[in-house]
């Protein structure tokens, strides 16, 4: 039990029990997927004692070899992709996963039994950032499987954010922290290293309503359209039609934590359509694995999700590793977006 400063004693609520005490409360809750949520908690405590030791045992910098998205994989990535795949190929809840480190599904080995739920996952967002000490995050988002018979296939993850049963993630910083949602209200819990668990810290969170924050990355401007332009001008306060007080910039440059800090302060983090390959897709951010997740989490915390033309989650993935644009944080300051861009372009 804590003491608040009040004398009033506060219960410890680890996330184990949180879990369960929801299923409880909702009777079509299956305990294959409360323990699903807890694999997954478990998967991350185990990613996190790496990252807080990464340099003593020499797992930073590349493991030298590619990922899908033609990127230098880390040997943090590599380690935090097969522990998630390790921690739940044989515990018979799911019939599929996909990584954003893997260029196509991964499959329950024969030997497990296989369940009815479909995990995707970006096992170590913000790579780029393990070396300086930056926070990092892992993003996850469950699905029910879609097909009725035989082996779970890729049209089982091929689903729209909207039709999630479960989203979250966990951000390896200062603390190591894991929220997420089930579609009621989202929940955020504090890994304790003395106790080794999850507790809940930060109980129905709400994206508050005055926004204080801008993340972009604005070294890439010259290859933004003219709505995007005109609407970061606004969010600085520099549109004399439509004046604002002015948000302050912030970007960290892994999306889980800027997404983290304008979850819990208000604001809005982008990341334009990309003209720098003018063939190439619109976005650089994933669908399956980044933007639809956050989307889930920023539905059910009060905000929204979109490319700038439509709803984050209701975009019907073509590929595994489908590229879009992503607007995410308060709805107001996402519609915004939204209106530049059809005025002007993105």
């Amino acid at each position: 039990m804590n003491e608040r400063p009040n004398g009033i004693r506060e219960e410890i609520i680890t996330i184990e029990r949180y879990i369960l005490d929801q299923q409880y409360t909702h009777p079509g809750a299956t305990g294959a997927f409360t323990n699903l949520l807890y694999d997954i908690a478990l998967a991350a405590k185990i990613i996190a004692r790496e990252t807080t030791r990464a340099g003593l045992v020499e797992i930073l910098g590349l493991a030298g070899k590619m990922n899908i998205q033609g990127e230098a994989q880390m040997k943090l990535d590599v380690f935090a992709n097969e522990t998630m795949v390790r921690m739940n190929s044989y515990t018979g809840r799911l019939a599929l996963m996909a990584s954003e480190e893997v260029p196509g599904v991964i499959s329950i080995p024969e030997e497990y039994s296989a369940g009815r739920y479909i995990l995707v996952f970006d096992p170590l967002d913000g790579s780029s950032n393990i070396d300086v000490n930056v926070s990092i995050g892992t993003i996850f988002g469950v699905y029910r499987r879609i097909t009725k018979e035989g082996p779970a296939t890729e049209a089982d993850c091929l689903q729209p954010g909207r039709d999630l049963v479960a989203a979250g993630y966990i951000i390896y910083g200062s603390s190591t922290m894991m929220i997420y949602s089930t579609g009621n209200g989202v929940h955020g819990f504090t890994l304790d290293p003395g106790v080794g668990e999850f507790l809940l810290s930060h109980p129905n969170i709400r994206i508050p309503d005055k926004a204080k924050y801008f993340s972009v990355n604005q070294g890439y401007e010259k290859y933004w359209g003219e709505g995007v332009l005109r609407f970061t001008r606004w969010l600085q306060g520099m549109n004399e039609e439509d004046p604002r007080e002015p948000l302050s910039g912030r970007y960290i440059g892994s999306l889980v934590a800027d997404f983290h800090r304008n979850l819990l302060a208000g604001g809005i983090y982008y990341y334009p359509a990309d003209r720098r390959k003018p063939k190439g897709p619109r976005g650089k951010l994933r669908l399956l694995y980044e933007a639809a997740p956050l989307a889930f989490i920023a539905q059910h915390a009060g905000g929204y999700a979109s490319d700038g033309q439509q709803p984050i989650l209701d975009i019907l993935p073509e590929s595994l590793h489908q590229r879009v644009p992503l607007y995410i944080g308060n709805r107001d300051l996402v519609e915004k977006a939204e209106e530049f861009i059809a005025a002007y372009g993105e």
